[in-house]
C-alpha cells in the first residue's frame, strides 16, 4: 500500500489582499494593521468590560466610520456637528507599541496644466502641457528638498514633505499633450499654518506656470486635514494606556507624534482630548501597510485588546 509523502512548499507571490489569511501567528490582508483589526480590539475590550463590571463613572461608545482618508467630513465630523456624540475623551485606531498624541496635517491638491494639442509631426503648432508640468514638478521637488530644513519639536515627527501621487494626461503617442494633471500630497508638521502652506504652494505653481508661454493652470484643493495638537485633558488616557501597556507588553510605551494624519484631529478641534492607540506593530514600515502582504502579529492584537480593556476599567469602573 503506498504511503503518503508530505512536503512544505514555499508560497509564490503575495497573499490574497482581502483573504485574511493566518500564517505563523500573523494575519495578512489589506488594512490588517492600519487599522481594521482595531474593530476587534475595541469591540472585545468593551465585551471584557461588560463581563467584569458595568461602567459607574460614565459610558463608552464604539464608532466605526469609513471616510478618514477623505477627511472624515461625512463620518466623525458629521456626528460631532449634529451633536449625536459628545464624548469627554476618545481613543482612535493606532499602534500597540505607542500612544500617539499628535500627528501631521495633510493638504491634497489636484493641479491641471493646460497647453495646446498638436500633431507630433508639427510640434511647434502646439504647446506641450507635459513639458510644462515637468517644469512645475521640478519646482515642487526642489521645494520638497528645502522642507528638510524645517523641523518639528514633536517627538516622532521630523519635517514637512511633499509627494506627487498620480499624474495623467495626453491622448496618444503621436499627439503633443494639451492637458496634464497631477495630484500632490503635502504633509504639514503641527507647527505649520495650513493656510500659509496652501498659499505658498499655489503661488509657487502659478509663478512657475507664468514663465511658460501659452500655459495656464487650474489648482483645486481636494483635502485639508489639520494636524492633531495634543490637548492637556488627554493625560488620563495617556497615563492609563502607558501603565497597562508596560504591564502587558513588558516594555515602556512611549507617547509621541506620528507623520500620519487621522480624523482624531476633528475631535481635537472640537475641544475633545484624544489619543491614538490600538493593535499594530511598532512602525508602519514593519506592517507593510499600503503594500503587498500587509500583516499584523496576532499576539499584538491580543495584547492591545487587554490594554484597552484595562484602560476602560480604570476610567469607567
Amino acid at each position: 500500500m503506498p504511503t503518503a509523502t508530505w512536503c512544505h512548499l514555499a508560497r509564490a507571490g503575495p497573499r490574497t489582499p482581502y483573504g485574511g489569511e493566518i500564517e505563523d501567528g500573523k494575519i495578512y490582508g489589506r488594512a490588517a494593521a492600519v487599522s481594521k483589526c482595531d474593530f476587534s480590539t475595541y469591540t472585545f475590550a468593551v465585551r471584557a468590560l461588560e463581563a467584569v463590571a458595568k461602567p459607574t463613572k460614565g459610558s463608552v461608545e464604539l464608532l466605526f466610520t469609513y471616510d478618514e482618508e477623505f477627511g472624515g467630513e461625512v463620518g466623525p465630523a458629521w456626528l460631532l456637528q449634529h451633536k449625536i456624540i459628545k464624548p469627554d475623551l476618545m481613543v482612535a485606531a493606532g499602534f500597540s507599541y505607542q500612544v500617539v498624541t499628535a500627528h501631521n496635517g495633510c493638504l491634497q491638491m489636484e493641479v491641471t496644466v493646460h497647453g495646446k494639442m498638436a500633431h507630433a509631426a508639427i510640434p511647434s503648432t502646439g504647446v506641450d502641457a507635459l513639458q510644462a508640468a515637468n517644469h512645475i514638478l521640478t519646482a515642487l521637488y526642489a521645494q520638497n528638498t528645502l522642507y528638510k530644513n524645517i523641523t518639528s519639536k514633536v517627538e516622532g515627527i521630523t519635517h514637512p514633505y511633499l509627494n506627487i501621487g498620480t499624474i495623467e494626461g495626453g491622448t496618444n503617442t503621436n499627439v503633443v499633450p494639451g492637458r496634464v494633471s497631477f495630484k500632490l500630497d503635502r504633509r504639514m508638521i503641527p507647527e505649520e499654518n495650513p493656510t500659509e502652506v496652501e498659499a505658498t504652494l499655489r503661488q509657487l505653481i502659478q509663478d512657475t506656470a507664468a514663465t511658460l508661454p501659452g500655459i495656464t493652470v487650474d489648482i483645486k484643493r481636494m483635502l485639508l486635514a489639520r494636524a492633531l495638537q495634543p490637548l492637556p485633558g488627554n493625560r488620563p488616557l495617556v497615563d492609563a494606556i502607558q501603565k497597562h501597556g508596560e504591564q502587558v507588553f513588558g516594555e515602556p510605551i512611549p507617547a509621541l507624534g506620528t507623520p500620519l494624519y487621522t480624523d482624531v484631529r476633528l475631535f481635537c478641534e472640537a475641544g475633545i482630548p484624544g489619543v491614538i492607540y490600538g493593535a499594530g506593530p511598532r512602525t508602519v514600515l514593519e506592517s507593510h501597510a499600503k503594500r503587498a502582504d500587509e500583516r499584523l502579529d496576532l499576539q499584538d492584537l491580543r495584547r492591545a485588546t487587554k490594554v484597552m480593556a484595562r484602560t476602560l476599567c480604570d476610567l469607567l469602573v
